[in-house]
């Protein structure tokens, strides 16, 4: 709770009583490896903050191949965010790539902060828009690298990651074969 606490307090000054009131609100999810947190063709239920462990946004494209967009790891908030503000259905997955911990807001939990707490659209506002911009400079440099140093940059900004996740959503990400990706890896080695 505290790295969640603490992650909010960088975008705004909230009292002990609001972050009570806010923490209060919060109920502990556990995802499997592989479940969903948001399916396509569902309304999404949650807002998450992951605690514990990684998923990824992916979804199928029109010959069934399974693509990954981006990974959200630990102390970050993991939401299809404009879904589940208008209660309408999700087009892609959140899926746990790693068996997860996670603190979540339903729906109305999520509008009773909001109502409740003066401020609390700024503080959210701000972190959806920091959400953005890293998914942006995650994904930008992917357009216009060749795949080995793709890799490298994934290497850079997900440390952690490489030896957590399947290397076939890794390459999915990368927009590469499996193949090319052993290839790749084993020329770096």
């Amino acid at each position: 709770m505290k790295e969640f606490i603490d992650y909010i307090l960088q975008f705004g000054n909230l009292n002990k009583q609001q972050t009570d009131f806010i923490t209060s609100k919060a109920k502990t999810l556990e995802l499997h490896k592989d479940e969903y947190f948001s399916e396509a063709g569902k309304i999404p239920r949650y807002v998450g903050f992951i605690i514990e462990g990684v998923v990824r946004f992916c979804y199928y494209n029109n010959k069934g191949e399974d693509i990954t967009q981006y990974f959200v790891d630990e102390n970050n908030f993991v939401s299809d965010q404009q879904r589940f503000e208008a209660q309408v259905v999700a087009s892609e997955y959140i899926q746990a790539v790693t068996d997860c911990k996670m603190l979540v807001f339903s729906k109305k939990d999520w509008d009773e902060i909001g109502n409740t707490i003066l401020g609390w659209d700024n503080i959210t506002g701000l972190i959806l828009k920091n959400c953005l911009l890293k998914t942006i400079e995650r994904r930008s440099p992917l357009v216009s690298e060749d795949a080995t140093t793709r890799y490298l940059s994934f290497i850079e900004q997900f440390p952690g990651l490489v030896n957590r996740i399947p290397l076939s959503h890794i390459a999915s990400y990368l927009g590469i074969t499996q193949q090319s990706f052993s290839r790749i890896r084993k020329n770096i080695r």
